[in-house]
C-alpha cells in the first residue's frame, strides 16, 4: 500500500514545472514534468494542473518554488525568467487551483531543504548560498527560514561589494540588474566571473572556460584568484552578520573543483585571529532542493496555522 504523502512540492523554473510528493520519510513518492509556458494564463493554467496532478496523490500541503520575490505589500511578483512580473502570480494560481498554496523563493526553498534533510543537517543557523546566474541564498535557524518581513531576506547578492579586493584589482564597479551599482553579484555570480576575465584579457570568455582553464592559462588563474578574494571578503560579511554554524553552496559555479577547500583556507587566514569559521559544503539535493524545500516550506506553514 503507498503511503499518503506528508507534503508536496513544484518547482518551477524558466523552462520547466517539477512536482514531487514526498512521504512522511521524505522518500520521493511520486514526480512529474511540464514544460515551462512563455505567456502568463498559459502559465497560470499550467501550475493549476500541476497541482491536481499532485492532489491526486491524496491530501496535503502543497509549496510551490520559484525564482524572484512577492511583495508581501501588494502580492505582485517580480522575476526575471518567468512572464509573471506585476501579477499577482501566487494569488493567480492558488484561484486557478481551487485551493491554497505556500509561495516560497527557489533560494530560500534550497537552503530549507539543505539545513532539514540535506549537508547542513542539524546545523543552526546555516546559510545556503546560490552562486549562479545570480546570487541569492538564504537562513534558516531552528528548523525555519528566518522571518522576513519585506521578503528580501536572504538577497545576498545585492550587498555592496567588499572596497579592498575592488581598488586592489582596480575593478570597475557596474550596474546590476536591480537597479543600484557594485553589487556583489555583479562580479560574484556566474557571469561576474567571466567579466572579471574580460576586465583581464579584453575577451569574453563562459564561466565553464575560465574554470577549467585555472591550472593552464595564467589569466584565468589570475581571474579566479580575484573572484575568491570577492568571495572571501563576501562570507566574512555573512560571518560576522550572521555567525552561520554552516554554509551550504549549490549554483554553477559552486560545482568548481577545490572551492569548498580554496574558500575554506581563505576564510580562516581573513577571519578574526584564532576564531572558527563555518564549515562550507556543497548542496545535496541537486534538483531535488527545490521542490523539497517548497514541500518543507508547506507543511511548517500547515502546522503554524
Amino acid at each position: 500500500m503507498t503511503a499518503a504523502p506528508i507534503a508536496s512540492g513544484i518547482d518551477l523554473g524558466g523552462t520547466k514545472i517539477e512536482a514531487q510528493v514526498f512521504a512522511p520519510d521524505w522518500t520521493l513518492l511520486a514526480r512529474n514534468r511540464w514544460p515551462t509556458p512563455k505567456d502568463y494564463p498559459a502559465l497560470v493554467a499550467a501550475m493549476a494542473e500541476a497541482i491536481r496532478w499532485v492532489e491526486t496523490h491524496g491530501p496535503a500541503p502543497i509549496g510551490v518554488s520559484a525564482a524572484g520575490l512577492v511583495n508581501p505589500a501588494t502580492g505582485l511578483a517580480l522575476t526575471s525568467n518567468l512572464p509573471a512580473t506585476g501579477q499577482p502570480f501566487p494569488a493567480d494560481i492558488a484561484a486557478a487551483a481551487g485551493r491554497p498554496i505556500a509561495w516560497i523563493n527557489d533560494c530560500r526553498a534550497l537552503t530549507l531543504s539543505e539545513a532539514t534533510l540535506g549537508a547542513a543537517r542539524g546545523a543552526d543557523p546555516a546559510v545556503g548560498l546560490i552562486l549562479g546566474t545570480g546570487v541569492a541564498g538564504g537562513v534558516v535557524s531552528g528548523g525555519r527560514l528566518l522571518p522576513s518581513p519585506a521578503a528580501t531576506g536572504g538577497e545576498f547578492g545585492h550587498f555592496p561589494l567588499a572596497a579592498a579586493p575592488v581598488i586592489a584589482h582596480n575593478l570597475p564597479i557596474l550596474p546590476c540588474g536591480c537597479g543600484r551599482q557594485g553589487c556583489t553579484e555583479t562580479y560574484l555570480s556566474a557571469p561576474g566571473l567571466s567579466r572579471i576575465a574580460a576586465h583581464l584579457t579584453g575577451t569574453e570568455n563562459t564561466p565553464e572556460t575560465i574554470v577549467a582553464g585555472r591550472a593552464t592559462t595564467p589569466a584565468f588563474a589570475m581571474a579566479w584568484e580575484i573572484w575568491l578574494d570577492l568571495a572571501t571578503e563576501f562570507l566574512m560579511t555573512l560571518c560576522l552578520t550572521i555567525d552561520p554554524q554552516v554554509i551550504v553552496l549549490g549554483g554553477g559555479l559552486s560545482r568548481a573543483p577545490g572551492l569548498t577547500d580554496d574558500l575554506t583556507r581563505r576564510l580562516t587566514r581573513a577571519t578574526l585571529k584564532g576564531f572558527p569559521v563555518p564549515a562550507i559544503r556543497l548542496a545535496e539535493g541537486g534538483d531535488a532542493s527545490g521542490a523539497r524545500g517548497a514541500a518543507l516550506h508547506a507543511l511548517n506553514e500547515a502546522r503554524d496555522a
